[in-house]
């Protein structure tokens, strides 16, 4: 293992240290790794590691015995004792650590030099991901599911980008199909009421009341002959991805490409895939019907490709559209979608597996989020007047504003219930995660007004500053979380789970918001002015830098 010299992360540079005396005294496990977490007691130190415990066995000596070898090297490591003012063996051989106050306040140093890098890394350069989310039906406007997906998508990209991936983020439109064709009758029906003709609304036609929107703009623009169809649903269509596409715009999701699932049936791409998957000796005809031995691939049934009437079903194209990915060079994909997509997972795989066309047996990756329900005043809200059946994202941006319901829909694991709180959203008060957080980096800002120091300009000016003041336990707790972020970020990364980092700044705002009232920041003592303000400022980049992650802004002002 290389050592690092970057004494700015004395974290990385212990794991370093300590795994060479890790290795000295299990020789039995010569490739052991030290691991350094937070304890949970504040009081129990910086740092722990558990790899006495865990390399014990493998010696065939008591973990504690193994744990008292290992701190006594490193306790004779000058390299070590210059980082580490205490370690020591606890219970059934926990190793415990306190950082040198230098140590621990070297994250400052590090954070002013960096600024909106901190956190980042390289680790995962050259790696090309593709996230695939939202993907709605241009059938309607995108509902609070859609919100919750467009959040979790776009927090989960960045996040990935945090660790040095290539991300590209797509949108797939389901734009083939008997929805679509619903939704052109549905236009049509509602242009003839509005020109008085009579006709009866299809039973499984859309309702709301963008229908008649649509109908009306189709009577406007394109005229009232209604005979063609197909010129109905292409207009139909165009608007309601635009429409889609400007409230995505209000919710500041982007997207670097957009796959029409019809493209996939003009290139004939569905046709070839049900060629090579017949030609596999994986499927065979019953009942009229094409089937794919999905069974062999873990399903608990097999599944019909083609119907007896010719029509393909939806997993059809859905294996063509992953082989694309696959053909695009994305070794790594990750789909977000709702839980009622959990059933495609094991088709869709099987179909790529049929394919031997290489494509790895976990491929791709899935993250499903269930719905989410919204309240106001205690009671459930379940109509958009414009949508008809369901609340709209948009609905909830107008209600509380973009950062608050971005910061709500992924403020938990996306396989578990969300109730969206419309009235604790728009709430000033602590009770409000994201107004909490906010409010945390507003404070830093009203600190450096009152100290007279431009906000762009703070964290060159205090770069140099003697941290030695910062000794007292607000403090402590403060710069541990901070040199938190990077581990933060890339667990986060790594799980697809950006829940995380609304914990880690709720976390890091209740330190920060503890410090503001237990200390005075603009005291007469100059060293311990600068020392405090330079901590300040490291805060409020952190803060920033975790709400940019999530899409979230960092006002200066409350």
């Amino acid at each position: 293992m290389t050592k690092t010299t970057d004494v700015t992360d004395p974290k990385a540079e212990l794991e370093c240290l300590l795994t060479g005396h890790a290795r000295a005294v299990m020789p039995a496990l010569p490739d052991v790794e030290v691991k350094l977490d937070r304890p949970r007691e504040a009081a129990h130190g910086d740092f722990a590691t558990n790899v006495a415990l865990a390399g014990a066995k493998a010696q065939k000596k008591a973990p504690r015995e193994v744990a008292q070898a290992f701190v006594a090297l490193a306790q004779a490591d000058a390299a070590v004792r210059a980082l580490v003012e205490a370690i020591d063996v606890a219970g059934p051989g926990f190793v415990n650590l306190r950082l040198t106050p230098a140590a621990r306040q070297a994250v400052v140093r590090r954070i002013l030099a960096e600024r909106g890098a901190f956190g980042r890394t390289r680790e995962r350069a050259g790696e090309r991901i593709m996230v695939e989310f939202v993907s709605a039906n241009p059938t309607g406007p995108l509902h609070v599911g859609h919100g919750r997906q467009a959040a979790l998508g776009d927090a989960i990209s960045s996040l990935l980008e945090t660790q040095g991936a290539s991300v590209t983020r797509e949108f797939y439109y389901n734009d083939a199909g008997q929805q679509i064709q619903n939704l052109a009758i549905s236009v049509r029906a509602r242009a003839k009421e509005i020109l008085g003709e009579s006709g009866e609304f299809p039973e499984d036609g859309y309702r709301g009341e963008y229908i008649r929107e649509l109908a009306q703009r189709y009577l406007d623009e394109v005229g009232h002959d209604l005979h063609d169809v197909e010129a109905i649903r292409h207009f139909a269509v165009a608007e309601l991805r635009k429409e889609q596409d400007r409230d995505l715009q209000a919710f500041g999701v982007r997207f670097d490409n957009y796959y029409l699932e019809s493209s996939l049936y003009t290139d004939g791409r569905v046709g070839a895939t049900v060629a090579r998957l017949a030609s596999s000796g994986m499927t065979y005809e019953s009942e009229g019907a094409l089937w794919l031995k999905t069974t062999a691939f873990g399903d608990d049934k097999d599944r019909v490709m083609r119907k007896s009437d010719g029509g393909y079903t939806y997993f059809v194209p859905d294996v063509a559209y992953h082989v694309t990915k696959w053909e695009r060079g994305f070794a790594r994909v990750i789909n977000v979608q709702g839980s009622d997509h959990h059933s495609t997972i094991v088709r869709v795989r099987a179909g790529l597996q049929a394919m031997g066309l290489g494509i790895p047996q976990g491929y791709p990756d899935y993250v499903l989020h269930k719905m989410v329900t919204v309240m106001r005043g205690g009671e459930e809200v379940k109509i958009s007047k414009r949508a008809g059946s369901y609340v709209t994202l948009r609905d909830l941006i107008d209600e509380v504003g973009r950062d608050a319901v971005r910061f709500f829909l992924v403020s938990r694991k996306a396989d578990s219930e969300f109730t969206f709180d419309i009235d604790l959203a728009r709430s000033q008060s602590e009770e409000n995660p994201v107004y909490y957080v906010q409010y945390a980096h507003a404070r830093v800002a009203s600190v450096l007004r009152q100290a007279g120091v431009a906000r762009d300009a703070a964290a060159a000016r205090y770069a140099g500053t003697d941290l030695s003041p910062l000794a007292g336990s607000y403090e402590r707790t403060l710069l541990n979380r901070l040199a938190d972020f990077p581990d933060e970020l890339a667990a986060a990364a790594r799980e697809f789970a950006p829940h995380q980092i609304t914990f880690y700044l709720k976390d890091l705002a209740q330190a920060f918001h503890g410090y503001y009232n237990a200390e005075r920041f603009l005291v007469d003592d100059a060293k311990l002015r600068d020392a405090r303000l330079a901590l300040v400022v490291a805060t409020g980049e952190v803060l920033k830098n975790g709400l940019s992650v999530l899409g979230i802004g960092a006002p200066d002002e409350m």
